[in-house]
């Protein structure tokens, strides 16, 4: 996808929403600890630069990408209903230990392609929205991340092969599967990834295609093992004291920009699996596009305790969640 054509684009048509010329200028810095090259940094410019123009300008939000404003995904929650931080774009899983909600789009194996990934936000999304309220905070839109696989020095499709591995995750879920599978699991931030591999405190990670070759993993990996372990969002909330202090002109804006930074992530998913592969075997990555069926029925058996954990932690609502999901996707 040629995201320099999106965002002129919708800067063009956002151009009717215009909000009147006497709004007050709103300036906002936005967290994101992922860099500008990843699916939701050029999401994230799409959306920022759209709000812009939609509002006739006045709406001016700062763009911080790789963490350079100081924040984890983990601190962006409270940082932003807090007020510390005007706006953030996070990745669920690493708050979900503050809310349990959030590990849903991480919970092993759960959907099996991006349209189901789709229908899985569109389900969930008014219990997101509700538990961001009940944090002063507003959710604007969510972009996915291409399937989770595993990136090792060595071919990982095996359980013997896993075993003893030191593989990071990024939330709970993650690591609980991977350590009743047998590998040495780790909950780490994105920011301590590389540093990690540099310094030899983790020889493998769990994410996909995407979070490694924006990273250049093939400066510490050789292999990368697509499971299909979860297709994970990041979200963008912002403070609701700041959002109120908006005109409705600049609400509806704000609004439009989350709608199209959306549209183009979600749209961008299939293309940037293909680009991500293309890529890292140009790095000399070896791409193992299908493990084999009996390692990952044995990740799948492995992940089964997350769900009964997440539901306690959830309660009625998440099961509500999950039924619903299965009955719309047909299972």
């Amino acid at each position: 996808m040629n995201w320099k054509s999106v965002i002129y684009a919708t800067g063009f048509a956002a151009s009717v929403l215009a909000a009147p010329a006497m709004a007050q200028t709103v300036k906002w810095d936005m967290a994101n600890e992922y860099a500008d090259t990843s699916i939701h940094g050029q999401a994230q410019a799409i959306f920022t630069e759209t709000a812009k123009e939609a509002s006739g300008g006045s709406i001016e939000i700062t763009n911080h990408f790789g963490g350079a404003i100081g924040y984890k995904s983990k601190e962006h929650f409270d940082a932003v209903g807090d007020g510390a931080l005007p706006i953030a774009n996070t990745s669920m899983g690493q708050v979900a230990g503050i809310e349990p909600i959030f590990l849903l789009s991480s919970l092993p194996f759960l959907v099996g392609s991006a349209d189901d990934a789709k229908l899985l936000w569109d389900v969930a999304r008014p219990h997101y929205e509700a538990v961001f309220a009940r944090n002063n905070q507003v959710l604007l839109y969510a972009s996915p991340w291409p399937p989770a696989g595993i990136w090792a020095k060595k071919p990982v499709t095996s359980k013997e092969e896993l075993s003893g591995v030191k593989v990071r995750a990024w939330d709970a879920s993650g690591t609980s599967t991977l350590k009743s599978a047998g590998a040495a699991a780790i909950q780490m931030s994105w920011a301590d990834v590389v540093p990690q591999l540099a310094a030899g405190g983790i020889d493998a990670v769990l994410t996909s295609a995407e979070g490694g070759t924006n990273s250049k993993f093939w400066e510490h990996l050789s292999h990368f093992t697509a499971i299909n372990y979860s297709m994970s969002l990041n979200m963008t909330h912002v403070n609701k004291d700041s959002y109120d202090a908006l005109t409705d002109d600049q609400r509806a804006a704000l609004h439009a920009a989350a709608d199209r930074a959306s549209e183009a992530a979600w749209g961008a998913l299939a293309d940037r699996v293909a680009g991500n592969y293309s890529d890292m075997e140009a790095n000399k990555i070896t791409v193992i596009r299908e493990a084999p069926k009996a390692f990952l029925a044995g990740l799948s058996e492995a992940g089964k305790p997350v769900y009964a954990d997440w539901l306690e932690k959830v309660g009625p609502v998440g099961q509500q969640i999950l039924d619903e999901y299965r009955a719309k996707r047909g299972f």
